[in-house]
């Protein structure tokens, strides 16, 4: 947990332009933005998953985000905000304390999400049926 660069920015040995900050979450600017404004919110307690997050702090993380979301449109005049958690290596997370990025949007940006190339091609209701019914026998 010592190299966790989000638990020292908590802790406040390493820097960061915080946003907001209070006894469960904090939010600060993104070092490398994606739009003016990207925003990462993260709980203070560390956890490497949003799975490893109680769900009182989740619930209260996702409180916080929808007033900072509030913020930027207000601050920022932006066109909208992309809500993003990338969960583990393989959908993107680079640092290892749980985090949401809230990214600013606005119309021409040049971001967005690049899709694999059979994206176009829907599953039939068959295929998807069967993975809802797998999820619910784990949900259940």
């Amino acid at each position: 947990m010592g190299a966790c660069v989000f638990c020292s920015i908590i802790a406040g040995t390493s820097p960061a332009s915080i946003v907001f900050r209070d006894a469960k979450t904090m939010a600060f600017m993104d070092i490398q933005p994606v739009t003016e404004g990207h925003t990462l919110l993260i709980p203070m307690g560390h956890a490497p998953n949003i799975s490893d997050v109680d769900v009182a702090t989740t619930e209260h993380l996702y409180r916080v985000a929808r007033r900072i979301t509030g913020a930027l449109y207000k601050a920022l005049n932006c066109d909208g905000v992309n809500w993003f958690v990338a969960d583990k290596e393989a959908a993107g997370q680079e640092v290892f304390h749980m985090h949401l990025h809230l990214i600013p949007r606005y119309v021409g940006d040049g971001f967005g999400f690049r899709y694999p190339p059979d994206y176009s091609v829907l599953p039939s209701r068959q295929a998807l049926d069967r993975t809802a019914h797998g999820l619910r026998g784990v949900l259940e």
